[in-house]
């Protein structure tokens, strides 16, 4: 089945915007047909994150996706430029909050891509909502119950732009601020950082417990490249995280470790995968699972031996200096991403709201109205 493809006016916008379906059973997929453009798009949109880009897409798709696979893609009819992609998955709920509904959910949903959106080329925002509206009401989309938007970060107007279109047209509209991604901001310099943005008590301890790491053991640090067995250093990874706290075990189950795998193998070859480990005397002792993207350093994941040189805090020491890497590189900004977790504060960081939006295609009664 070849995509559909329609055309629809904007007449707030003075041009055509020109709608193709990739659905389940269409040929190419939705991924292949909009391979060359995808990154372009996620660059000129509004949140530029790497969890929006192709390989982590089609990553996540490959090895977490279930159900049904529907990539809407939206192009300005004037030049034919690719301006927004709706990239949607549709599972029928047995339980939970959408128990017995089709959702549609945004590729990546829910626990594993920090942040999501619908990608959309900056200033065409209204457009591609008002659109994608449009199909969702049509006969061409698919039965559904509930599109669930999840993980939309602070700066998203999917939220507030799309949610307020979702309810004028009739639709049942929830917001709700989904979590909080603690972050900071990065100098040009390590002290700088130090000084300027962590409290005194806490500037103290951070070098406190690097120096005595640095004065009681042999201290190694080091990023995993192409040089590195990618597959026994992920390995290592695993061994860390999994023995650092009986969660994170759990987390880590034989299809989580397959998925870690596969990202750490295709960010390292585009270039972002950053984990690195913190040696003592030789040992491996605390790791860091993390991206550098857009000039931002992404902690995504991090393990620590808690049976071994407990006493010099490896996991601190290691984090203080990818702090110092992360500066070096030129980042402008850390983010420790979701979750409030105390220690993330002790390093100056301050909450950035992560969002949901929840759209219902049963309609909002006189009630609810009032």
């Amino acid at each position: 089945m070849q995509p559909m493809q329609q055309q629809n006016r904007q007449t707030h916008q003075e041009t055509l915007l020109r709608r193709t379906v990739y659905g389940p059973d269409t040929t190419p997929k939705g991924f292949d047909a909009l391979a060359s453009a995808w990154n372009k798009l996620v660059r000129r949109s509004r949140y530029n994150t790497i969890f929006l880009t192709y390989e982590w897409q089609t990553t996540w798709w490959h090895h977490l996706g279930t159900g049904e696979l529907w990539i809407v893609a939206f192009h300005s009819s004037r030049d034919d430029q690719l301006v927004g992609i709706a990239p949607l998955y549709r599972t029928h709920h047995a339980s939970g909050r959408h128990a017995g509904k089709a959702v549609l959910t945004l590729v990546g949903c829910i626990e594993v891509s920090d942040y999501l959106d619908l990608i959309i080329a900056r200033g065409w925002e209204e457009a591609v909502y008002t659109d994608l509206l449009a199909w969702l009401q049509s006969g061409d989309a698919p039965q559904w119950d509930v599109l669930d938007l999840c993980n939309l970060p602070e700066d998203s107007l999917t939220y507030r732009t799309f949610a307020a279109q979702s309810e004028a047209a009739g639709f049942a509209t929830t917001v709700q601020q989904e979590d909080v991604a603690p972050q900071f901001p990065l100098p040009l310099h390590y002290e700088t950082y130090l000084q300027e943005q962590v409290e005194k008590k806490q500037r103290h301890e951070i070098r406190r417990k690097q120096r005595r790491a640095e004065r009681e053991a042999e201290v190694g640090f080091y990023l995993v490249g192409q040089e590195h067995n990618l597959e026994a250093e992920v390995d290592d990874f695993v061994v860390l995280q999994r023995a650092s706290r009986e969660d994170k075990a759990d987390f880590m189950t034989p299809q989580m470790r397959r998925f870690f795998g596969a990202v750490a193998r295709t960010m390292l070859d585009a270039g972002y995968l950053r984990l690195s480990f913190l040696t003592l005397n030789g040992q491996k002792a605390a790791t860091l699972f993390a991206f550098e993207y857009d000039r931002k350093f992404l902690l995504y994941n991090s393990g620590y031996d808690p049976d071994a040189y407990s006493h010099l805090s490896p996991g601190w020491v290691n984090l203080s200096y990818s702090i110092q890497y992360a500066i070096a590189a030129g980042c402008r900004l850390f983010d420790f991403m979701q979750g409030d977790e105390e220690y993330k504060y002790r390093f100056g960081s301050q909450d950035y709201k992560v969002m949901r939006t929840i759209v219902s295609r049963a309609e909002v009664s006189p009630a609810e109205e009032r």
